[in-house]
């Protein structure tokens, strides 16, 4: 596959939009990562909240246990340290329930601010791309030969302005048909510099 064109300039203006490209991904995949790693710092108090929570329930079920055992009123004095114990983890159920939310919120944020300006941008470039590199392609299969050179020249006819074909010769299309060699090649050369490519030297002519 034909990815850049055969003249200087195009090709440099195709490197450069490239580059351009690859620059601007890097750019909204760095921004998205940061916009996702600074809405996953909003997790860290419900992280810390979980923590604590789970912490205090398992002591309060250890200080449960141990008054439970207690003569005559354990199981008294061991119900309000369960209660607690089930309130805190009510409470670390709600951190991990944040901090599943914020995760959630981070992934979505830094993947909306990332794909959005991507695929604007590739919603242009990456069609011109595919267009120049399709008809560059088939058109490169086609230049290896006077009567390829002859099928673009009709091409010409067909597609470029009249001022354009003007330039070439004043009766372009008798040229054609008369199969002038040098008018055939000009108009060639009209119609390959729109899809990137130059006519090839071919055999036979000169330097």
């Amino acid at each position: 596959m034909k990815l850049y064109a055969d003249t200087p300039l195009r090709r440099t203006r195709q490197v450069t939009a490239d580059l351009l490209f690859v620059a601007w991904l890097v750019l909204w995949v760095w921004a998205g990562h940061a916009v996702h790693d600074g809405t996953m710092e909003l997790a860290g108090p419900a992280r810390q909240t979980d923590s604590a929570a789970t912490s205090m329930a398992d002591n309060l079920r250890d200080a449960g246990e141990r008054l439970g055992g207690a003569p005559l009123v354990g199981d008294e004095l061991a119900v309000p340290f369960d209660r607690a114990a089930e309130a805190s983890d009510g409470i670390a159920s709600a951190g991990r329930d944040t901090v599943d939310a914020v995760e959630r919120l981070a992934l979505l944020l830094g993947l909306s601010v990332a794909l959005v300006p991507i695929l604007v941008v590739a919603a242009v470039h990456l069609p011109v791309r595919w267009r120049f590199a399709r008809e560059a392609t088939a058109g490169a299969r086609f230049v290896d030969a006077r009567e390829d050179l002859d099928l673009f020249a009709l091409r010409a006819l067909a597609h470029q302005p009249m001022h354009v074909l003007a330039r070439v010769s004043d009766d372009p299309a008798g040229a054609w048909r008369d199969r002038d060699p040098a008018v055939v090649r000009a108009l060639a050369a009209l119609e390959l510099a729109d899809v990137g490519l130059r006519p090839p030297r071919l055999p036979g002519e000169g330097a």
